[in-house]
């Protein structure tokens, strides 16, 4: 088998492929599925929910198989359509849900974007979670970050990091990958932010709309960031 291409990290706005099925199989309860070589779908990961889309005419899902290390397709058509009649070598169609893969890198470029705002505050990044209506960054407090047991001081905080990323997006910092002499593929917002990730993400902070700090608490020690974000226009 050739080896299976990522091209969800090459191209984020990229959402539809000629794509080579590359091997076929069954999960334990018999269940088919699929894996093309050029795979346009990004699996859940990395705090990043999974993307959606259609494999000829049969909506899919990826997931990273734990057995084979593939991200393989699974069938979430309810209509009988099934993905059993594909075959290694056959040629398909692959398209991803174009909205939803926009909010994902939205939310996952906001999401550095938020950990660069709280390093500026002495926090350490301890979790991240990208989904729609749950995303929220968590920190721990370095010894010489300010306190937050005040809810008026964690307000100011929230202040504070409103006012770096709004900063950030005016100034449109590119948003861009590359993969460092170990292999790891690093994610830049400009000079303000570099951390490995295998997510999506815009090309762009000027891309980014309606970035919104909806919440900064403690909890179990961390700060729990809890925020919004949608991507803009298409330009």
């Amino acid at each position: 088998m050739e080896p299976q291409t990522a091209v969800y990290l090459e191209d984020t706005y990229l959402t539809a492929v000629t794509a080579h099925v590359a091997a076929t199989g069954s999960t334990a309860d018999g269940e088919a599925w699929v894996a093309v070589r050029e795979n346009i779908f990004h699996p859940q990961g990395g705090g990043q929910p999974a993307d959606r889309g259609r494999l000829g005419e049969c909506e899919v899902a990826p997931a990273r198989d734990p057995e084979t290390g593939l991200v393989v397709l699974h069938s979430r058509d309810d209509r009988g359509r099934t993905l059993d009649a594909l075959a290694e070598g056959d040629i398909v169609e692959a398209l991803v849900d174009a909205d939803l893969r926009l909010l994902h890198a939205a939310l996952h470029t906001a999401g550095h974007l938020i950990e660069a705002a709280g390093r500026a505050e002495g926090w350490v990044l301890a979790g991240n979670i990208h989904f729609p209506g749950q995303a929220r960054i968590e920190f721990t407090l370095a010894e010489t970050a300010a306190s937050l047991a005040d809810p008026e001081d964690r307000e100011k905080a929230a202040d504070r990091l409103r006012a770096r990323v709004a900063t950030a997006i005016a100034e449109d910092l590119p948003v861009t990958a590359e993969h460092d002499a170990e292999g790891r593929r690093i994610v830049r917002l400009g000079d303000l932010h570099a951390a490995p990730c295998g997510g999506t993400h815009v090309r762009s902070l000027a891309d980014l709309a309606d970035v919104t700090i909806t919440a900064v608490k403690m909890k179990k020690g961390r700060v729990r960031v809890s925020y919004t974000a949608s991507h803009g226009p298409l330009k």
